[in-house]
């Protein structure tokens, strides 16, 4: 799109040029046919010049309602994009049809609150039958930001060189976020008096306190891992924080079992229900 403005741009100054020396051409009378097939040959060039703006334009407009979309789609919004080419073909690869060029990237842009820089180079390597390209070389720079789980998978993804996998993992870590910080909000709202958040909105972790037993709380530790594929998963762990006597009075092994309990019933209704249940019980103890 950069090219395409930049082509828009030289073709407005083109012809904004073009009629101003028109205009202040003086002109002699024998002259005057001459100059007025001249003025009619840039006049139709004008036109011509307006008809591919119009075009180029109306080209943008789709490329840009495009983009919205994608962003909408994925949560990605690209703030600077650069891009520069190196023919590498030497004269013996040209006799033999091969063709080889570098080209270098460099982008910028965030997902949600998460602000990135890419730097990266593509080899693309073509032939009489197929053209192929790698990615040779990845930098990625992070914004500093609260979610330090995001470090060793930049530097995986860096060791790879696999941008797919840093996309698509960043994306689905986001939207985990984005979950986790709206499902607490939800219990704190809904019980205020009960449930606290100890590292304010993006915490992560949640604690609840019975309101009938003081000194008896439960914590909901709620992480989000990202494997050594990319893959984002939840890991949601229970602590209890139960004064000495009460330990003593359970005979059971209740609250000792309360996390493995814990991982089963999440298993069987998922976080929000899991999490409502752990709640229930405090309020009616």
């Amino acid at each position: 799109m950069e090219a395409e403005r930049a082509e828009v741009r030289a073709l407005n100054a083109e012809i904004a040029a073009l009629r101003r020396a028109c205009e202040q051409l003086p002109a002699p009378r024998e002259d005057a046919t001459r100059v007025r097939k001249s003025f009619t040959e840039i006049h139709q060039s004008d036109s011509v010049g307006w008809e591919s703006s119009k075009d180029l334009r109306s080209h943008l407009r789709h490329l840009e309602s495009e983009l919205s979309f994608l962003s909408m789609l994925t949560g990605f919004s690209i703030t600077g994009y650069s891009k520069k080419t190196e023919d590498l073909t030497s004269t013996e690869m040209k006799e033999e049809g091969i063709k080889k060029v570098l080209q270098r990237h460099r982008l910028s842009g965030n997902c949600n609150i998460v602000t990135f820089q890419l730097e990266f180079q593509i080899l693309e390597t073509q032939n009489k039958e197929n053209l192929s390209s790698v990615i040779t070389d990845l930098g990625i720079i992070m914004e500093p930001t609260e979610y330090s789980e995001l470090s060793d998978f930049v530097s995986r993804a860096e060791e790879r060189r696999d941008l797919f996998m840093f996309f698509r993992g960043l994306h689905f870590f986001v939207k985990w976020c984005e979950y986790r910080k709206r499902t607490f909000k939800h219990f704190k709202d809904k019980y205020p008096d009960m449930v606290h958040l100890p590292e304010g909105a993006c915490s992560h972790c949640m604690v609840i306190c019975s309101a009938s037993r003081p000194g008896f709380e439960l914590v909901i530790v709620w992480r989000i891992q990202i494997n050594e594929e990319g893959k984002v998963l939840p890991k949601l762990d229970l602590l209890t924080k139960i004064p000495q006597r009460a330990l003593k009075l359970d005979k059971n092994r209740v609250i000792e079992n309360a996390p493995l309990s814990f991982r089963t019933l999440l298993g069987v209704l998922g976080i929000e229900a899991a999490v409502e249940s752990l709640i229930v019980l405090c309020k009616d103890e």
